[in-house]
C-alpha cells in the first residue's frame, strides 16, 4: 500500500486581531492519497486559505504536524521547506498570478529553470502542458493577451511543471463565469489525473466539488466529511 502524499495531524491555527486571538484551525486531521482529488468546501472566513497555506509550507502552524510523502516538515528550516515545496507542492490561485512581462510559455519555463531543470527540457515540457490544455496557438501571448480562462489554464501549467506530488488550489475558479468556470476544471482534473499527482481544491461550487473523489468540509476549525444530495 502506497504511503499518503500528505498528511496534516492535529493542525492548530490562531490569528491575532484588534479584537482578540481568532481560532482558525481546530486539531484538523486530514490524509491525502496519491492520485486522489479532494474537494474542500466551507464559508468564506472558515479557514480553507489557511489550511492549503499550511499544507503547502507557506505558513507555519501554531501546533501539529505536516507530513509530505512521509516526511516530517515543521521543523526543517525555511530553506528545507522552500525546497521540499519547489519540488513537491504546485500551486493555483483564484487569481492565476503571472508574471505579466513574459508571455504563457514563458510563465511555463521560469519555475522549471528555477527547479534548474535545463532551457530546451523546460521549453517541450511547457509547449507540451501547455497544448494538452488548448493554448498551442498561444504560446507567445502575454497575460494581458489571454481571456481569463486562457490565464488560468497558463496557471495550471505552470503548476505542474515541476510534476509536483501534490496540488493545492484556491478557488481556482471563482473569477471565472460559470462555462467558463467548467471548462477550467475539467481541464484541472483532467490534466492532475493524468500526471499522476494528488490534488485539493477549495471551492465555493458545489457541482464542481461533486465532480471530486471525495469533499471535506471545513466549518467552527474542524474538517469533516460531507455529503452533498443532487440539490445542492
Amino acid at each position: 500500500m502506497s504511503k499518503p502524499v500528505l498528511e496534516l495531524r492535529s493542525i492548530e491555527r490562531t490569528y491575532v486581531t484588534e479584537a482578540g486571538e481568532l481560532p482558525v484551525l481546530r486539531g484538523v486531521n486530514l490524509t491525502l492519497e496519491p492520485g486522489e482529488i479532494v474537494g474542500l468546501v466551507g464559508p468564506s472566513g472558515s479557514g480553507k486559505s489557511s489550511l492549503l497555506h499550511a499544507a503547502g509550507l507557506l505558513e507555519r502552524p501554531d501546533g501539529g504536524e505536516v507530513l509530505i510523502k512521509g516526511q516530517e516538515t515543521t521543523a526543517l528550516t525555511d530553506r528545507a521547506r522552500t525546497a521540499l515545496r519547489r519540488r513537491d507542492i504546485g500551486f493555483v490561485y483564484q487569481f492565476h498570478q503571472l508574471l505579466p512581462e513574459f508571455d504563457a510559455l514563458e510563465n511555463v519555463v521560469l519555475p522549471q529553470l528555477i527547479g534548474a531543470r535545463r532551457g530546451r527540457d523546460a521549453d517541450n515540457r511547457a509547449r507540451d502542458l501547455l497544448g494538452q490544455l488548448g493554448l498551442s496557438e498561444r504560446l507567445n501571448h502575454n497575460p494581458a493577451q489571454l481571456s481569463g480562462g486562457e490565464q488560468q489554464r497558463v496557471a495550471i501549467a505552470r503548476a505542474l511543471a515541476n510534476r509536483p506530488s501534490i496540488l493545492l488550489a484556491d478557488e481556482p475558479t471563482g473569477n471565472l463565469d460559470p462555462s467558463t468556470s467548467d471548462a477550467v476544471f475539467h481541464a484541472l482534473s483532467s490534466l492532475v489525473r493524468e500526471e499522476g499527482a494528488a490534488a485539493i481544491i477549495a471551492t465555493h461550487n458545489h457541482a464542481l466539488a461533486k465532480r471530486m473523489d471525495r469533499i471535506l468540509t471545513l466549518d467552527k476549525g474542524g474538517l469533516r466529511p460531507l455529503e452533498l444530495s443532487a440539490e445542492q
